[in-house]
């Protein structure tokens, strides 16, 4: 396939990389452009890609002094939803995306959420373009303390959890947002940090374990969300 379109990812903290998105957006006709922005790369002050993808942090969307990239960060998620452009966040990147349009984040909010997860879908997700047709109750891995509390006016809502309601929204016709992390694979757990998670009655090697159990099903999921997403991008384009 040739590729004829980029997104521009930015990533946040070290170990909140693309993961398995860079190869299926790359497999579906989309190059993801990398800025490690938690390393010092500069963000881009104008949106000059077909696509914005936001990923995960620990950081709320408006920790500036701790982020100082997330001024230009929101600018560019701004720029998104007025232009049209196709943006997807993840974790950090979909709370971003809430506060942004104008919805509430809340810091340690709610029941947290790790390892692998039970999602519904809400009878929103039917006319969606990336969650039409999944299975009403797919998995995915969690990785937060934080959460949306508030979605913005007019948000579609497309899946929520047990514990968070606001596990995945959409605003306007292109923009998506995640509390969940699509991109993840269950051998990354294995990199945690064991002491946080005991603070939160966790424990790592099952996490672990469950979240292999789930792999399978949730690569063919959100494998098909991300094909679906970059037919968002080529079709704008």
């Amino acid at each position: 396939m040739t590729t004829t379109a980029t997104a521009l990812v930015i990533q946040n903290f070290p170990r909140g990389g693309p993961g398995r998105w860079e190869p299926w957006l790359t497999a579906a006709g989309v190059t993801p452009v990398l800025v490690r922005a938690y390393d010092g790369e500069p963000v881009p002050r104008r949106l000059e890609h077909a696509a914005l993808v936001v990923l995960g942090g620990g950081y709320l969307p408006d920790e500036d002094e701790r982020a100082p990239w997330l001024p230009a960060t929101r600018a560019l998620a701004r720029q998104a939803l007025d232009g049209g452009v196709p943006y997807f966040g993840i974790c950090l990147g979909g709370q971003l995306l809430a506060q942004v349009a104008g919805g509430e984040v809340r810091g340690e909010h709610g029941t947290p959420e790790f390892g692998s997860t039970r999602l519904r879908l809400r009878p929103e997700a039917a006319g969606d373009p990336l969650f039409a047709g999944l299975p009403p109750s797919p998995t995915a891995i969690q990785n937060h303390v934080d959460a949306v509390t508030r979605l913005p006016d007019g948000a579609h809502w497309l899946a929520e959890s047990g514990n968070c309601p606001y596990q995945a929204f959409r605003v306007g016709e292109r923009a998506w947002g995640v509390q969940f992390h699509p991109e993840a694979e269950a051998s990354g757990l294995l990199r945690w940090n064991e002491e946080r998670l005991r603070r939160y009655g966790y424990e790592r090697e099952a996490l672990h374990r469950a979240a292999l159990a789930d792999e399978a099903g949730a690569v063919g999921v959100w494998g098909e969300v991300a094909a679906r997403f970059a037919g968002v991008v080529r079709g704008r384009g």
